[in-house]
């Protein structure tokens, strides 16, 4: 018979943390184009995401993790239309200024960005983007500290097939080979 764990022993932030940096993970570019509260100005809001993933086939869904109580749980709240850019290699200084906190303005960021509206939602996709998904929430989920936003894909594409992905592996920003 082996041992029981002991029911009190639970990872530190710092184990966890440590063990879980070494799964390798596409970045995205979470993108938002929010309609504004009180007939407020619409604005582009984005942040780089590395909790990424596919959930289902039929019905295609996908899955994005935010930080609760954060400005894009925030957004995310009132606007169930948004997207996703996979990042590609030359894309590593984009996803490090939209994963700053205190970073400049959204605003001041897709300024800068090269980017097109997706027909489905409205919000930005990156161009040259590995892919793009554009999703509608389908649910939210509290877990711990994070949302879970499972997205029904209204569309999908795949403009630069060819492109090599940005990886997030052991605390920084990898590229393949």
């Amino acid at each position: 018979m082996s041992p029981q764990p002991a029911a009190a022993s639970l990872a530190t932030p710092d184990e966890f943390r440590a063990a879980l940096s070494q799964l390798a993970a596409g970045v995205a570019l979470l993108t938002v184009h929010d309609l504004g509260e009180d007939a407020g100005p619409a604005e582009d809001a984005g942040m780089t995401a590395t909790s990424f993933l596919s959930v289902s086939l039929e019905p295609p869904l996908v899955l994005v993790s935010v930080r609760e109580d954060s400005r894009m749980d925030e957004l995310l709240t009132r606007n169930d239309l948004w997207a996703v850019s996979l990042l590609g290699e030359r894309h590593r200084t984009l996803a490090s200024r939209f994963a700053m906190k205190g970073r400049l303005s959204d605003r001041l960021l897709f300024a800068d960005t090269p980017h097109h509206r997706g027909p489905a939602t409205g919000a930005p996709l990156v161009e040259g983007a590995l892919a793009t998904v554009e999703c509608r929430t389908e649910q939210r989920i509290a877990a711990g500290d994070h949302t879970l936003l499972i997205g029904r894909v209204l569309e999908a594409r795949v403009p630069s097939p060819d492109a090599q992905p940005l990886l997030y592996f052991r605390g920084g920003y990898r590229q393949l080979g």
